[in-house]
């Protein structure tokens, strides 16, 4: 499994990271044999927020792994707050109060990073920044980051916060190419150059802010690996996926991590063979030929 760096920090991650949402829909044993199949593969990071299963996917997760062992050291646990339902919150009192809900369901004495999940329209960074102090200081939290934020939001927070944020989760898949899309269509009438994120993704390169992609292998009308409604990206990354000795969805996974961004892409597969075919990609580099000839065929044109 490849490692790769984890922003400007000291944590060497795996660039295969699970994400834990789903893991509410387990039982304990269950859980344990997912999480125990992920580090036999080389994955050490584990990917939750405080709303997966409203808390549940946490306490599954606890279930299957005592945090207070010896094998927390070979794991980098990431969590997030800030969604509440009908409305978001950056307030000191809900960040810290999020944070020790997730240390009591997790039970660990830190987590290795923390998130805010999506932009609160009515964020006040100074108290982003309380709350980011105390629990730096309190050794609850040791690296920051976000989710879901466009460079503004980003240079917003850092006008007050003293910590490097280190993370920025977003969506991209073969399927959901927003993020790129503006960048190859510079200076065209395309739709494509609408850019709707800030040029985020250049911005994270020049920053050195890792991004982590959320939801792989899905469409707006949802996962499209193996689905009857997207015959011609299925059939390309077959096609180029048998030359590496991978199904749909590790060609999917491969096509994010050719990316010289140095992406960490995070799969929310709870099926091990699934896991087994991303672990197989954490180390395929597809040509630069291939990677544009999927990208062509999931329906970006090139100028």
């Amino acid at each position: 499994m490849k490692k790769i760096q984890l922003g400007t920090s000291d944590l060497m991650v795996s660039n295969i990271g699970l994400g834990c949402m789903s893991m509410n829909r387990l039982t304990a044993k269950e859980a344990t044999a997912v999480v125990q199949n992920a580090l036999d593969l080389g994955v050490n990071f584990f990917d939750h927020a405080d709303i997966y299963g409203k808390g549940k996917s946490e306490e599954v997760f606890s279930e299957a792994v005592d945090l207070r062992s010896s094998i927390r050291d070979k794991m980098i646990i990431q969590s997030k707050v800030g969604i509440r339902t009908g409305y978001y919150d950056f307030s000191k009192k809900h960040i810290i109060q999020s944070v020790n809900e997730s240390l009591s369901r997790l039970k660990t004495d830190y987590l290795d990073i923390l998130l805010l999940h999506r932009p609160d329209a009515l964020v006040e960074p100074e108290e982003v920044a309380e709350a980011f102090n105390e629990l730096e200081k309190s050794g609850k939290v040791r690296h920051f980051g976000v989710s879901n934020h466009n460079p503004m939001q980003i240079d917003l927070l850092k006008k007050t916060i003293e910590q490097d944020l280190i993370v920025n989760q977003l969506q991209l898949s073969v399927m959901h190419t927003g993020i790129i899309d503006a960048g190859i269509n510079v200076n065209t009438k395309h739709e494509n150059a609408i850019n709707r994120d800030g040029s985020v993704l250049d911005y994270s390169r020049l920053k050195d802010m890792t991004i982590q992609a959320w939801s792989p292998v899905k469409a707006e009308g949802g996962v499209f690996i193996d689905n009857d409604a997207y015959p011609e990206i299925n059939a390309k990354l077959k096609e180029i996926g048998e030359k590496y000795g991978l199904d749909n969805s590790g060609t999917a996974v491969a096509w994010i991590l050719r990316h010289p961004a140095r992406i960490q892409t995070i799969v929310g597969t709870m099926t091990p063979e699934r896991l087994k075919q991303y672990a197989q990609a954490s180390e395929m580099v597809l040509s630069r030929e291939e990677w544009y000839n999927i990208y062509r065929t999931a329906g970006n044109p090139i100028p």
